[in-house]
């Protein structure tokens, strides 16, 4: 399946490209006066093959989850269960992802890919109560909308410890590549129109960290943040734990595999794979933090045409999202110093890629408004 994957994305298309880029012009308002917009539209043509390319809707978020068995080495002081318990949290509605979710209509499906600890037997309540299963009735009090959606694919309980040995082996790997490419199908076979990249799992920045710092080429004290807010002492042995890693597996960045293998989370795998499945099917990838863009280097070492599917949310507070973004040659869309994860700044920045199609399907030409140009 990843070679099929793989094999199927294409370069974007030129002559969409540049239709964009004509009617950009013809459009009431001066030229360039958009700004980013205007080249995101653009680059959303070519993905598709059209101008205007599709409106990117409906969304669907997946929110892909797994442990770590770097976390013996103290790299975090959050317990390694609330992994499970945020799952909970997702499948209840209560979450900021959540509340983004219903906010921008997407749906949300979180991906068991490696959680080590099993799930609260009753997850807990929304916010705002329960959150209906699709068709069921509410009592008419509000409207009925989907609810979360669980999938069960998990590859094995939580990765290896990284700094020990290898976090998988390939083959784990690769099944977990495969799983988001799996995601990725069905959920654009159901319908969407545009997937968001969502992120769980305790300790998974600093796996994110050394991913960037191995395709990146880099130090680690350049890719390490303090993800979740640690103290001076955890930051400083969270470096020294992904700068020993990298010493020891020394992964090869144009073996992308081998790196997920060496150093990666089943996340970060799986994320990887989505992207890699989107951009096969031609469909936009929102792009959340710093889990997600370490995923999508990955995916750009199996196919660089896949970084024409990518469009980056926002700009994670963590210092290793800038260089991966700067790697990949993106721009974000917002940055309002988020790292929360869970896919909250993809849903955040969704409206703005939602409007940089609009205007090529509804802003009227000079021509047609009647409107003198200069």
């Amino acid at each position: 399946m990843l070679e099929t994957t793989i094999a199927a994305i294409r370069p974007p298309d030129e002559p969409a490209m540049a239709a964009a880029r004509e009617l950009q012009g013809r459009l009431t308002k001066p030229a360039g006066s958009l700004g980013a917009l205007e080249e995101l539209s653009v680059r959303l043509a070519g993905l598709a093959g059209h101008c205007p390319p599709p409106l990117p809707e409906p969304a669907a978020v997946a929110i892909f989850a797994g442990d770590h068995g770097v976390h013996a080495q103290g790299v975090t002081p959050w317990p390694q269960e609330v992994t499970a318990q945020m799952i909970g949290n997702f499948l209840a509605g209560g979450a900021v992802v959540n509340a983004f979710a219903r906010q921008a209509g997407a749906s949300v499906t979180v991906v068991d890919v490696g959680v080590a600890t099993p799930f609260p037997a009753t997850p807990l309540p929304a916010a705002d109560g329960p959150v209906t299963a699709p068709g069921a009735d509410d009592g008419g009090d509000r409207p009925t909308r989907d609810a979360p959606r669980l999938v069960a694919a998990n590859v094995r309980p939580g990765t290896r410890d990284l700094a020990v040995t290898a976090a998988l082996t390939r083959d784990e790997a690769r099944a977990a590549v495969e799983i988001g490419i799996r995601v990725a199908d069905e959920l654009i076979d159901a319908g969407a129109g545009i997937l968001l990249t969502g992120d769980m799992g305790i300790g998974n920045t600093t796996p994110a960290a050394a991913l960037i710092a191995a395709f990146a080429g880099i130090d680690p004290a350049e890719t390490t943040g303090r993800g979740t807010g640690v103290d001076d002492a955890t930051y400083a042995r969270k470096v020294d734990v992904v700068r020993a890693a990298l010493l020891r597996h020394a992964p090869d960045p144009a073996d992308p595999l081998g790196v997920l293998a060496a150093v990666g989370g089943l996340e970060h795998a799986a994320l990887a794979g989505l992207i890699l499945g989107a951009a096969a099917r031609r469909t936009p990838v929102l792009l959340d933090g710093v889990i997600a863009v370490s995923a999508a280097l990955a995916a750009a070492a199996f196919a660089p045409h896949a970084v024409a599917a990518m469009v980056a949310g926002h700009r994670s507070a963590e210092p290793g999202a800038t260089v991966a973004l700067r790697r990949l040659g993106l721009e974000p869309l917002i940055d309002l110093g988020l790292r929360l994860g869970e896919g909250t700044g993809a849903l955040l920045a969704l409206p703005v890629v939602t409007g940089a199609v609009r205007v090529l399907h509804e802003v009227a030409t000079f021509d047609s408004a009647g409107v003198a140009e200069k």
